[in-house]
């Protein structure tokens, strides 16, 4: 299992590490709720290093990413990311990821930590003839999310970037915590603002260290994977595992607005004939009705009791105190508005049809 050059820093802190995607991750420091309030009110730091990162450059870097990435990258300006997928041969996806042009011909690839090996072959096959520059630098840098509507404030005496300025979806490449050439990036997955660090290893101590002390005044706290999972589902992002995954398409998954059709890219011509058609199946977001808590796994019944879907996600929601949850359902019942029931244990619990984001900001 592999460690964060951090790993020894949340074990001091005291936090409950659990294995996740082959690293030694924290899942939980002083448990989910008060963390997910801190993140929603205030500022928390996330460890998020077992991240993967990939570098493609050169002349056939765009050629490589349009080729095996859904959205399209030709839209990029130096300083902008963005959010992708990469489709496989069946209509399923590889992964999601976020793309980010660093200068003209490179671009940063940020993928799941659990798909790192997957994606990186992947990609590499289709790069056999178009010959890009590929380096996987994953195990060479670490990924902090700092996270909540204080952060910017908090943060913003590490740097001269102005960090209020840092638009979604854009990044720079500048000074953080005296430490020269950082990523400060704005694409985080709570919903909550604030900013993402891309340092080196051996740089992130000394600039965990110092966001800390930046952030006392402000009841700075770092935060678990636990609470990572409760505040993306409020806003409905997808997780891969459990969302999305090489069986799902990015069309009945909602991933439609990242999957354009004006290039030709892996798989394009089977998904165009889906769009036509029309997905037989729809990601919906949910609410219970009633108390319960959906999970992973459960299944969505009719009122008849016919099993129609199954929960992709689920929890209960710290910020809004009910059940909520993901989960796919036959097109012809996915409307907005809908009842439908949660099979939790032996009880069917009603729910309702919901368009997320669940928490509203």
């Amino acid at each position: 299992m592999k460690n964060t050059a951090l790993t020894k820093t949340h074990e001091a802190l005291g936090a409950k590490m659990v294995p996740f995607a082959g690293f030694n991750m924290p899942v939980s420091y002083e448990g989910v709720n008060a963390e997910h309030e801190t993140v929603r009110n205030g500022v928390g730091v996330f460890d998020v290093s077992h991240m993967g990162e990939f570098l493609i450059s050169g002349p056939k870097a765009l050629d490589l990413i349009q080729k095996v990435s859904s959205n399209d990258a030709s839209k990029l300006t130096i300083g902008k990311a963005q959010y992708s997928c990469l489709p496989n041969e069946t209509g399923g996806i590889v992964d999601d990821l976020i793309i980010y042009k660093m200068k003209e011909d490179q671009y940063l690839l940020v993928v799941n930590a659990s798909n790192i090996d997957k994606d990186w072959e992947h990609i590499s096959k289709y790069n056999k003839e178009i010959g890009a520059e590929m380096r996987n630098i994953s195990e060479d840098y670490s990924l902090l999310a700092i996270q909540g509507p204080k952060a910017v404030e908090a943060m913003q005496k590490l740097t001269s970037v102005d960090l209020s300025a840092l638009k979604f979806y854009t990044f720079e490449v500048a000074d953080f915590a005296d430490k020269p050439h950082v990523i400060i990036s704005a694409t985080g997955y709570t919903g909550s603002g604030g900013f993402e660090i891309y340092c080196k290893n051996e740089e992130v101590q000394e600039i965990w260290e110092k966001v800390f002390e930046a952030g006392a005044d402000y009841g700075i706290k770092p935060i678990g994977l636990a609470a990572r999972d409760t505040l993306r589902l409020e806003m409905g992002y997808c997780l891969y595992g459990n969302d999305i995954d090489d069986t799902t398409s990015p069309l009945e998954t909602g991933l439609g607005w990242i999957t354009k059709f004006t290039k030709d890219f892996v798989n394009s011509e089977a998904l165009a004939k889906e769009k036509e058609a029309g997905p037989k199946r729809k990601l919906i977001g949910f609410e219970l009705t009633e108390k319960g808590i959906p999970r992973h796994g459960y299944e969505i019944v009719d009122e008849d009791g016919n099993v129609i879907g199954k929960v992709t996600s689920g929890t209960m929601s710290p910020s809004l105190s009910k059940g909520i949850g993901l989960g796919f359902v036959p097109t012809e019942v996915s409307s907005v508005g809908n009842s439908i029931f949660i099979q939790i244990r032996k009880k069917t619990v009603p729910a309702v049809i919901v368009k997320p984001p669940f928490y509203k900001v």
